[in-house]
């Protein structure tokens, strides 16, 4: 699988959550599946999906679902120490791993060679931390959310982007029907 066949499994899962989603391509790609006025689309400011999305988990009590990909996460990896001392029980981190910078041409990461993305997670303090095969990221998901922890998820798939438009709306409007969202 590839992550929108990912991201078109899990929407109906994502559809109660607030969500976060990785700069470029998975912010069309979700965007394109189910837009939603509580999907906040990353327009730019690459590796900082987690760190707006932890700062979201731990200013509110709603559930926060981060769509990150691993050249995003890599990055930004001061990111997983502070997700590991501060993690709050309603934060997901959603690392879709296919090994390469998706939005950029598909180089790839060092994910695909020997950086392993959940050892960093749990050497940085990050208590609940699950490994996944694209198949099982839905059931991987809603357990996540049914447990009630801070969970980072590292789902492993494989590398390639669908043709999705681009994103249109204006950022603006994408941050102020967010915040619509994140206070109802």
């Amino acid at each position: 699988m590839i992550r929108s066949e990912i991201l078109k499994e899990i929407a109906p899962i994502l559809r109660d959550q607030l969500v976060v989603c990785n700069i470029g391509i998975p912010s069309q790609e979700l965007h394109a599946i189910d837009d939603q006025p509580t999907n906040f689309y990353m327009l730019g400011t690459m590796g900082l999906a987690s760190s707006i999305g932890l700062g979201l988990a731990l200013a509110q009590p709603k559930p926060v679902v981060v769509i990150d990909g691993d050249g995003s996460v890599l990055t930004n990896l001061g990111t997983l120490p502070t997700i590991g001392n501060n993690c709050p029980d309603n934060y997901i981190l959603m690392i879709i791993d296919n090994g390469s910078y998706g939005s950029t041409g598909d180089q790839p990461t060092y994910t695909g060679m020997k950086t392993d993305l959940a050892g960093m997670a749990r050497a940085a303090g990050c208590e609940t931390v699950i490994e996944v095969q694209d198949v099982d990221t839905g059931p991987a998901l809603q357990a996540a959310l049914d447990s009630g922890k801070g969970t980072v998820m590292v789902v492993k798939c494989d590398s390639g982007n669908a043709k999705m438009p681009v994103i249109t709306m204006d950022p603006v409007v994408i941050r102020d029907r967010f915040m619509k969202a994140v206070a109802s």
